[in-house]
């Protein structure tokens, strides 16, 4: 199963919430209310974005955070890259990780680093202006169609 951590799908709600808002800046703790994410969590998270450049922290006691970038320059892949570091199928394919002993032998690596790659640019094409316009949601019996697949 491919699924993203509690912290990237936290981080794209968010973001996605900082984009909306016609404030300039959000506190951790006006964001997390907002949200409903609880705040502990909202505030590592905000801090983790704003080392990765998507965010802009400015201390003091009218202070905040805010989007570095425009929504539309901001990807959901950064996103999740700044959350759970860089976006790979398989431990193989993170270069982080080092090579992998059946790296040699493996009939799959190729394709695999394929789909990694179109995960990846699908990741890319999705931005935060994206995330933030209204996406109708699928009709209840489509969507368990779609899991009973």
């Amino acid at each position: 199963m491919i699924r993203l951590s509690r912290l990237a799908d936290y981080g794209m709600i968010l973001m996605t919430h900082i984009a909306s808002s016609p404030e300039p800046l959000h506190t951790a703790h006006a964001v997390a209310a907002a949200t409903h994410v609880p705040e502990p969590t909202a505030a590592k998270i905000l801090k983790a974005l704003s080392r990765s450049e998507l965010l802009d922290s400015h201390r003091g006691a009218g202070g905040g955070y805010e989007l570095a970038r425009s929504p539309h320059d901001i990807t959901t892949a950064e996103i999740i890259a700044a959350l759970d570091g860089p976006i790979a199928l398989t431990e193989c394919l993170d270069v982080h990780t080092g090579p992998c002993v059946l790296e040699t032998f493996c009939p799959t690596r190729g394709h695999l680093y394929k789909i990694n790659q179109a995960i990846h640019r699908a990741l890319d094409d999705i931005t935060l202006a994206d995330l933030a316009s209204p996406f109708p949601l699928p009709p209840l019996a489509l969507a368990r169609e779609v899991h009973d697949h």
